[in-house]
């Protein structure tokens, strides 16, 4: 499960968060793509998308195959999950396990984006939602088999958000490749997006305002705690029940005064969907087909639970991006302006920020 939502502060600038959680963590590296980085993006039976960076981006990455020794992997080989450029436009990568099927056919002679790279492909080129949809609306993109998850097509949907707070989906679904606004900055897993945006409609007695008394005859029932306009949001950690709440924090959090205030206001937010090992367990004997990676199935024998392997917070408009692993209670800070100056890719290890590492631009400069 993911969840992940645009929040505003009083002054109406755009800050973004989101959790990922999964059964097992991964080999996930921190990479910095300066400008001017040239990346090939290879479809079987097409030829490439061949494209140079024009921004420098900061991600959260994985290796798309497992390296060997005599092979080691390259920047080529970082996929972006989730990242920022300096010009504040986001990328996200979610789980949606329903995105493969029977994809519409393509002349052999168009070159075809592989969706492993619309990450870099959409921070490295342009500024804006609006110059992402343009550019998309005619470049065709494919869904790729994943060698790293046992040859799993990208079980995946995906989100940009710009620093105006403009957001934007896409998604494939069975196959099928689809675009949606999104007015409300909120996105999880399945099903699919337009049909949680008519769930909302189902909500729209939600509102923040304790009513903490009612008479029924002659008694005058008193709640003697607050919360209880909460009580209609949905209590489950499913993706339909996280984007209702993800909604509600997102519309009712109160807007912050200042951009360091707002980034704790958000940690504060993503803190509801932050899912310990074992809150949820999937016993083998009850199947696990709706786990949502699938490429993960196998790689344990008992009864498997996911958890929020991590949570990103972004400050869209002073370019910062802040990391917390499962290990982790403090976020490690990354200061895309600081980065800038990097003129070659840099990674390192996720857990090579983990703990007390409270600043992560100086050691990633130094990778």
């Amino acid at each position: 499960m993911c969840t992940s939502l645009v929040y505003r502060d009083e002054a109406g600038r755009a800050y973004f968060g989101r959790t990922l959680e999964l059964t097992v963590n991964l080999p996930y590296q921190i990479a910095w793509f300066p400008a001017g980085y040239t990346m090939c993006s290879q479809i079987a039976d097409h030829p490439p998308v061949d494209f140079t960076t024009g921004y420098g981006v900061l991600a959260i990455t994985m290796p798309e195959r497992i390296p060997t020794k005599d092979d080691p992997i390259r920047p080529a080989d970082l996929k972006i999950l989730e990242g920022m450029n300096d010009q504040g436009l986001t990328f996200s990568l979610l789980s949606y396990p329903m995105a493969a099927g029977a994809e519409v056919p393509g002349p052999g002679e168009t070159a075809v984006l592989s969706a492993s790279d619309l990450g870099l492909w959409a921070l490295g080129q342009f500024r804006s939602v609006a110059e992402v949809k343009a550019a998309i609306a005619t470049q065709p993109v494919k869904l790729a088999s994943l060698a790293i998850l046992g040859g799993v097509v990208s079980p995946f949907h995906y989100l940009v958000n710009d620093a105006t707070g403009a957001s934007f989906v896409i998604e494939f679904h069975k196959g099928e490749i689809s675009f949606y606004d999104n007015p409300v900055g909120v996105l999880t897993n399945a099903p699919r997006f337009d049909w949680h945006l008519t769930n909302l409609d189902n909500y729209s007695f939600l509102s923040n305002v304790d009513r903490s008394t009612a008479t029924f005859g002659n008694y005058v029932a008193a709640q003697p705690d607050s919360g209880i306009a909460t009580t209609g949001l949905p209590a489950s950690n499913t993706s339909v029940g996280r984007f209702v709440r993800a909604a509600f924090y997102a519309q009712y959090a109160e807007k912050a005064t200042t951009p360091d205030k707002a980034v704790t206001t958000l940690a504060h937010m993503m803190n509801n969907f932050d899912r310990p090992r074992g809150l949820t367990i999937d016993l083998p004997e009850n199947g696990i087909g709706h786990l949502e990676v699938k490429g993960l199935d196998g790689l344990g024998s008992g009864a498997v639970t996911e958890f929020t392997c991590w949570t990103s917070l972004s400050d869209l408009d002073r370019k910062l991006f802040f990391l917390r692993d499962y290990d982790s209670h403090n976020y490690t800070r990354f200061d895309l302006s600081a980065l800038a100056g990097a003129s070659k890719p840099l990674a390192l290890p996720m857990h090579c920020f983990g703990g007390d590492a409270l600043e992560g631009t100086t050691a990633l400069k130094a990778a």
